[in-house]
């Protein structure tokens, strides 16, 4: 199935079609955003982590998670995007380490999580505006704000990738200001003693750990659309540095804020509940504002999760591992098809609960996780010399070790699922293991049309001279 007849490809050409250059590239600004909404788009989500484990490790929790899983993905998505700055991002990493067939799977299992994970923006959506419209609770009107938005959102995503970038810069900025504003008016009411209270021994350490990784993984997604970035080879690993910045203080502060100025009461800090510590803090029109943030941070993240899902879906066609008319664009240089599968598993999905959608979409992106890591390691064992406009600063022993903390994170996190979120997701793990093979056997049947697109970068190395540069 096109690329497949050479996996084993680790370079890739500066030169691109002019086709593809036609559309305009996504810039430094607007990437950070759309980094910052892949990742976390703000506290809102995070309020299980303190309902798990009480204030103190919820702080520590995201002080320190960061540098346990955030820094070493965020590193190699830089290393790896900036290697292979194409779209398809880690599908092409693990066809070039593993072959064709580990390709396919780790681009099923990152885009199903990915769509698993933008199930849940339609009902945090609508978690935060119910209190202030009751009837948005459950029923036909939830059902029909559901598809409206998803329908409203999918339309942003067919307009253009710029246009999602720069919606993303402002949905960003006002997503924030209220939490800074909160802060403000908190100040009198914050008891630091608050912040010290935990009780190891009343811990659900699989809800803990489950809403700590959810909110800070998904750092790989952007280079699914690698290809769309201008100036990639600079531009991926500055975006990356300031998003990393910009998620850590987005989650730290609010946290600090809430859980310092009201009573601790852990049962009410579920999802939407700092709206109603902002009532507290500084009356409903704080409340009013904070819903609004909630609102516009959740389209933020549903636009940049679509983005990188159906780029991903583009870059899999255009490599032949699916058929041909996954890598349609429209006349902005959009992914048609790709959005419209993303938007249409986004609605199958969107009727799960919270705590469901989060644990079935972690299990799904930690196998995914496993595939990338060992190939990150095996491209730096195999082809050291390969081109790497950017480098983490270790050797094979040092990339190993840095695979090492996150790794045994996957290992808790897998051990710790409830075995209803196992079988689901072995289940999914299944149906890619066949989907390969069925796809192989109708490309050799013609059936439908496969092709490897002629906009492509070389990623066999460019020219022939180049090639004995780039393998040790």
């Amino acid at each position: 199935m096109g690329e497949h007849n050479n996996p084993e490809c680790v370079a890739v050409s500066e030169a691109q079609s002019p086709r593809v250059n036609n559309f305009k590239k996504v810039s430094v600004l607007p990437l950070v955003f759309l980094i910052f909404y892949e990742v976390s788009g703000g506290p809102f989500g995070m309020e299980d982590s303190v309902q798990a484990a009480g204030p103190l490790l919820a702080l520590l929790g995201f002080l320190v998670f960061p540098f346990i899983w955030s820094v070493p993905e965020a590193l190699i998505t830089a290393e790896m995007g900036t290697m292979f700055p194409v779209n398809g991002g880690y599908v092409v990493w693990v066809s070039s380490a593993l072959g064709p067939f580990w390709g396919f799977q780790q681009g099923w299992l990152k885009w199903l999580s990915g769509v698993i994970d933008n199930a849940l923006y339609p009902v945090l959506f609508l978690d935060y505006l119910k209190s202030a419209i009751p009837a948005l609770g459950g029923g036909l009107p939830r059902i029909v704000a559901v598809l409206a938005l998803t329908l409203f959102l999918t339309y942003l995503n067919y307009r253009g990738l710029t246009i999602v970038g720069w919606v993303a810069v402002l949905l960003g900025i006002f997503s924030i200001i209220p939490f800074v504003v909160m802060g403000l008016v908190a100040i009198p009411k914050l008891e630091p003693s608050r912040w010290l209270v935990v009780s190891l021994h009343n811990v659900d350490w699989n809800l803990y750990l489950n809403t700590l990784f959810w909110n800070l993984n998904f750092w790989d997604s952007i280079s699914t659309l690698a290809g769309e970035v201008e100036n990639q080879k600079k531009t991926l690993p500055k975006a990356l540095f300031y998003a990393f910045i910009l998620v850590v203080v987005g989650y730290f502060f609010p946290l600090l804020i809430g859980t310092g100025a009201v009573p601790l009461d852990r049962e009410l800090w579920t999802d939407g509940y700092f709206s109603d510590i902002a009532k507290i803090v500084g009356g409903v029109w704080l409340r009013c504002w904070i819903q609004g943030a909630a609102a516009m941070s959740n389209m933020g993240m549903f636009v940049a999760e679509m983005s990188s899902d159906s780029f991903q879906l583009l870059g899999m066609a255009e490599r032949g591992m699916l058929p041909e008319f996954f890598g349609k664009r429209s006349r902005y240089g959009t992914p048609v098809i790709g959005i419209m599968f993303s938007a249409s598993g986004v609605l199958l999905l969107s009727w799960l609960s919270f705590q469901e959608i989060v644990a079935a979409e972690n299990f799904l992106y930690c196998v995914g996780m496993i595939l990338e890591f060992i190939a990150f390691i095996l491209l730096r064992v195999k082809h050291p010399a390969a081109s790497r406009p950017f480098k983490i600063p270790v050797g094979t022993v040092g990339t190993i070790l840095l695979c090492i903390p996150p790794t045994l994170l996957i290992g808790v996190l897998l051990a710790l699922s409830e075995l209803k979120v196992v079988v689901v997701s072995l289940i999914a793990i299944v149906i890619g293991l066949v989907m390969q093979p069925c796809l192989t056997y109708v490309e050799r049947k013609r059936w439908m049309k496969f092709s490897i697109s002629s906009d492509l970068p070389d990623l066999h190395g460019a020219s022939q001279e180049r090639a004995n540069s780039l393998i040790d």
